[in-house]
């Protein structure tokens, strides 16, 4: 669908992109607080990892089964999370449903940090799931609402940022207090920027897009004159208008024909980007170090490494995804996983169970490899594709779809690593994830769209009727004319 040109002819983006050559401060803003959601996102799954190895201090006879459950308790309170975020969002709004994201943040870090038994640390992991599981859904769509489409990209990928940070973080904790094992102490850090999540999300405004969906035009009117320029607010206004009018929000709207299409496709990158192994690495890989040679300490100091690569890819996608497109990052990131997983798996075919120092380091530099492979491309581009492919109507319904189905099959690999790892050894495991990996490969170089610089109420609209394997291009490409469509390479 063609944007509308004005009188001279210029698309609403083509004008915008003169008119502005950043994102104004109100926007920045919006998506550095509400990032922090990506943050405790992150920290809440990566601190897991340096607490897994001291929590026999205080419950001595944990299982390697009981060890499994602490991080796929999370994994299954977020799946929930996920999917009752969607209902809430459409019924309270984002910003709302992100102060409760907050809240629930707070209650479950706390209880992790103060839980008296092992049952209780259980039902603690459940809450800060559904913080997790809300926050992964909910951020990422109210930034992209939010966000003017030609740095929809980069302001998205804020959350991204923030994720991998706060994963660096949680490393860099776990670290820290790896002298003393005190793992109550890395749950219940997080209890801070959860406050500060609250606290700035009271002076955020509601989302555009849902205030139009919800007939509260002058409310979003309102909204867009404080994020955007004077002269892009008209043209957005109107193709927020076209799309809520398309759809029904019912979920059910979802298995229409003319909807599936994206649906499926963002169902297909939730699922991929959990099997090819990203979380096992991050939840276990002090855990799979520490068995092959390494002490304790230097286990969570190697994962540290990873961490860092993981931020300064991220900032690197950051810069690139408006740029050279999301399509190109994708399918680069994802060679690169495939490669790094084969060397892996390779390695410890060569020297089994126990790594010699060379082949440890080699290990290690060939997880680096994958988590900055990943940094650049299926991290960030999976949830900013999820943000932009549906109508607003159902978006909310949508995203819940598919990050429910991001969190289940986090939580099915997640809940059987460690048992593959005794049934099928290193190799076998790490052979594995290099074989879905290359896979998802084929998948996303066969259907995987461009959407890089397109108005939201576009992209759902081509979504919609065109096949997934076309690559949409930008409309500024060609402004005033229907924006070309390239079969998928």
């Amino acid at each position: 669908m063609a944007h509308r040109a004005n009188a001279r002819g210029r698309s609403p983006v083509h004008r915008t992109r003169r008119s502005r050559s950043s994102p104004g401060r109100a926007v920045i803003w919006l998506a550095a607080i509400t990032a922090l959601g990506g943050l405790l996102f992150g920290y809440d799954t990566g601190v897991v990892s340096g607490a897994l190895l001291f929590l026999k201090n205080d419950f001595p006879h944990i299982s390697a089964l009981q060890k499994e459950l602490v991080t796929s308790f999370l994994l299954a309170g977020a799946a929930v999370g996920a999917i009752g975020a969607g209902r809430v969002s459409d019924r309270i709004g984002r910003q709302r449903t992100i102060l409760v994201t907050a809240a629930l943040f707070l209650a479950g870090v706390l209880s992790a940090a103060f839980s008296p038994s092992f049952l209780v640390l259980l039902a603690a992991q459940v809450v800060i799931g559904l913080g997790v599981g809300s926050a992964s859904m909910v951020v990422p769509m109210y930034i992209g609402e939010a966000a003017p489409p030609q740095f929809r990209g980069a302001l998205v990928s804020f959350n991204q940022l923030a994720l991998s940070t706060g994963i660096l973080v949680s490393y860099l904790v776990d670290y820290a207090l790896s002298g003393t094992g005190n793992w109550r102490l890395m749950f219940g850090l997080a209890c801070l920027p959860a406050a500060a999540l609250f606290l700035g999300m009271l002076f955020q405004p509601e989302s555009p897009a849902w205030l139009i969906a919800h007939g509260r035009l002058a409310d979003a009117q309102r909204v867009l004159r404080r994020l955007r320029p004077p002269d892009a607010v008209e043209g957005e206004l109107a193709g927020m208008l076209r799309s809520t009018q398309r759809q029904d929000a019912r979920a059910r709207e979802l298995l229409r024909p003319s909807l599936r299409p994206a649906l499926l496709l963002g169902l297909l990158l939730a699922v991929f980007q959990q099997i090819t192994g990203i979380n096992t690495v991050i939840y276990y890989a002090p855990t799979l170090l520490n068995n092959a040679g390494l002490g304790s300490s230097a286990a969570l100091l190697a994962n540290v490494a990873n961490g860092i690569v993981n931020v300064g890819m991220t900032i690197v996608a950051i810069r690139l995804l408006d740029r050279v497109g999301r399509r190109a990052l994708l399918i680069t990131g994802t060679c690169g996983m495939a490669t790094a997983l084969l060397t892996i798996a390779l390695i410890f075919l060569a020297s089994g169970p126990h790594l010699s120092t060379p082949a440890a380091l080699a290990a290690v530099a060939a997880l680096v490899v994958y988590i900055g492979s990943f940094a650049i491309g299926l991290g960030p581009v999976f949830w900013l594709l999820i943000s932009e492919i549906y109508p607003v109507r159902v978006r909310a319904s949508a995203m819940s779809a598919a990050a429910a189905a991001n969190w289940g099959a986090n939580f099915l690999v997640t809940i059987s690593f460690l048992t593959l790892l005794n049934a099928i050894t290193n190799a076998g495991t790490f052979f594995m994830f290099a074989f879905l990996t290359a896979v998802a490969l084929i998948y996303f170089w066969r259907r995987v769209p461009e959407t890089t610089g397109l108005q939201l109420d576009d992209i759902s609209a081509d979504t919609a009727r065109r096949r997934p394997t076309a690559a949409l291009v930008p409309a500024q490409a060609s402004a005033g004319r229907e924006p070309r469509h390239a079969a998928g390479r």
